[in-house]
């Protein structure tokens, strides 16, 4: 094996080849990277392949090509692997009933920084979340950098990635979950009772959660902003909303 070939970064597929043997093989892929206007020779045969499959094409700049597979020869084509499988609606609620917990789930509406979905996975395994579901598009997925940035979560947490967010929550309510959005404007997170089946929508670094979701929402919960600013990092948000479902939920009475 060459230097080149060594030096590319773990999740990293890069090569006609290589991506196509992949796909061949029903390897998990997150998403895959063409350069943008080249469809030449078997590039236009793979990208078919991979939509067949379901799986995300984005065209890019050669050059951030280069930068993904750290020099590697991509001959235009780089795909992104999962760090891990991703999971069903059904295995969520199946590990909701082995625990006989009512089911307990965060929705991640759009996170495009891979560190805060790692850092939100990671909430929501530490406060004994059921799932965390992420929407197919314009979202990070299960990269090996959210793996990362998780720290060993990603092994523990059921991760759903949904079609439509919109068609999940309907799906969601029909199963008797409660669905609550963290946002501006609403009622006080620790004033809201979490002890039924909750799923809780946190939105986008920039646009926090859609229009759709919040209409589609039971309730608007919100988290006083007493400074200049007006919004939190979008786990650690997450965080303070799922540690008072906890508390609620074990019974920990605040003095």
């Amino acid at each position: 094996m060459d230097k080149k070939e060594k030096d590319t970064p773990d999740g990293i597929i890069a090569g006609r080849n290589a991506v196509s043997e992949a796909l061949k093989s029903g390897r998990t892929i997150d998403s895959i990277y063409i350069a943008r206007g080249d469809r030449s020779g078997s590039l236009g045969l793979i990208a078919a392949k991979a939509r067949k499959a379901g799986i995300t094409i984005k065209e890019s700049d050669p050059r951030k090509l280069d930068h993904m597979c750290a020099g590697s020869v991509h001959q235009g084509i780089v795909a992104v692997a999962a760090a891990k499988e991703y999971a069903s609606l059904d295995d969520v609620f199946a590990l909701a009933a082995e625990r006989k917990e009512p089911p307990f789930l965060i929705i991640a509406d759009g996170l495009e920084d891979p560190h805060n979905l790692g850092a939100v996975l990671r909430v929501a395994e530490c406060t004994g979340a059921h799932g965390v579901i992420i929407p197919k598009r314009r979202s990070v997925g299960l990269t090996w950098t959210v793996g990362k940035a998780s720290a060993g979560a990603v092994e523990y947490i059921p991760v759903v990635r949904a079609t439509n967010l919109a068609s999940t929550l309907d799906e969601l309510k029909k199963r008797g979950v409660w669905i609550y959005a963290a946002d501006l404007e609403g009622k006080n997170w620790c004033e809201t009772d979490f002890k039924d089946p909750t799923a809780i929508i946190i939105g986008s670094e920039g646009f926090g959660v859609s229009h759709l979701l919040k209409e589609k929402s039971d309730f608007i919960i919100s988290l006083p902003m007493l400074g200049k600013i007006n919004s939190l990092n979008a786990s650690v948000a997450c965080g303070v909303i799922c540690y008072e479902v906890v508390r609620q939920r074990k019974g920990i009475r605040a003095k």
